[in-house]
Order: structure tokens, then sequence, then C-alpha cells
């Protein structure tokens, strides 16, 4: 078997943070390296042990995750960081993303749920849960930032439009039903669009939008 995926666990709460220990410790691909209570904590022991993936609570009294992931991606950018977040924390995501983190995901996912996301964050993707990113974009009015301006990318009012439902968790399918285009067309488009920004994938347009102020 291939080496296990190395998993701290930040969570304020004993409780939380045990149950996810026993549940996640469950799969053969995961090892739970140990837990913390605090941002500042999870990237103490960040210094001193090997990680590869840290799943963080973003609400932490003493030391949120948006502290945690700035100091361990800093230190330690190929350490992944993946939030536990509620609707009401929708605030903070943008934040979060745009400081290095790879995605997040809600706090009453199942375990499958949680183990399939740390798995694609370790293997280089993100994890956008389409709940919270529809969330974002019913919460806020106006996600493109002041200062970013299409044209710098050549990119038109219709593709920044695609590019944040993309970055709001939508499919394809979803995409087609809201801009009113067949699934042909929004394929074509989203082509054109990674071609024009020299992106891979979906994923790395996700955070596209979000290192560039277009989720704030």
């Amino acid at each position: 078997m291939t080496d296990r995926i190395k998993v701290l666990l930040v969570d304020d709460e004993q409780l939380i943070r045990g149950g996810l220990a026993i549940l996640l410790g469950s799969f053969e691909d995961i090892e739970i390296v140990g837990e913390a209570t605090s941002g500042k904590e999870a990237a103490i022991f960040c210094q001193h042990n090997p990680v590869d993936v840290v799943l963080m609570d973003i609400r932490m009294p003493d030391s949120n995750g948006i502290e945690g992931t700035e100091l361990i991606k800093a230190a330690h950018p190929q350490i992944k960081v993946l939030i536990l977040t509620t609707f009401q924390d929708v605030e903070y995501i943008a934040q979060s993303m745009q400081l290095g983190a790879s995605g997040y995901l809600l706090k009453d996912s199942s375990h499958e749920e949680i183990h399939e996301g740390i798995r694609i964050v370790f293997n280089d993707n993100v994890v956008l849960d389409g709940k919270i990113s529809q969330a974002m974009l019913s919460n806020h009015s106006n996600f493109q930032s002041k200062s970013f301006n299409g044209k710098d990318f050549n990119l038109s009012e219709k593709e920044i439009k695609l590019i944040l439902l993309i970055a709001s968790g939508l499919n394809n399918q979803e995409i087609s039903d809201t801009l009113y285009l067949s699934i042909g067309t929004v394929k074509n488009n989203i082509s054109t669009i990674l071609n024009k920004l020299d992106l891979r994938d979906r994923t790395q347009l996700a955070i596209f939008a979000y290192e560039n102020g277009l989720m704030n």
C-alpha cells in the first residue's frame, strides 16, 4: 500500500476532533497525525511534524482558520488546507481561498465526503461545496472586485459571469440552465476561457476567481 495521507485535525471542540479522528481513521489511506485547537497551534504543529492535509475549522476563538491558513501556507506551501465551514461563515471563505486554502466543505458533510475531499486536495485539486458556493452568490450582490478589469485578461462580461458560476460550484448542466445555453456551448465557452487564461481545468479557473478578487 502507498503511504497514507497525513492529516492534522484542527477544531476548538474536542468532541468534533475526536469524532473526525474516529471516522477518518477508519479509511486505510488516511493517517491522523495530530490534533490542534487553533490556527496558531496548527501552524506550530506543522513546523515540527510531517503533514499533508490540514482539515481546519474556520471559526475558533484563539486563532481562527483564516490566520491558520495564512501561517501554514506561508511557511509550508506544499501542505494543503481544507476548510470545514457552515452557511454562517461564507464571508470568510474567499479570504481563506486567497490565502491558499484548497477548498471548503460543510461541517455536516458525511465522513465519506470529507474523506473524498481530503483525497482531492491531496492530489492538487480544489474542493468547492456547491451548497456553500450558492450561498455565497445569494449573500453578495456583486462579486466582481472594483480593481478587476476583464479587459486585462481579454474576458467579456459573459465570460466573467461564467467564471463566477464555475467558482460557485455549479456544474455544466446547472450553468446551462442558468445562462439558457446548450451544454455544448457552455463547454466551448469554458474551453475558450481556459485557453485565454492559460489554465488547465475548471478547478484552476475557480482559484483564478478567488485570487483575482472576483469572489470578494
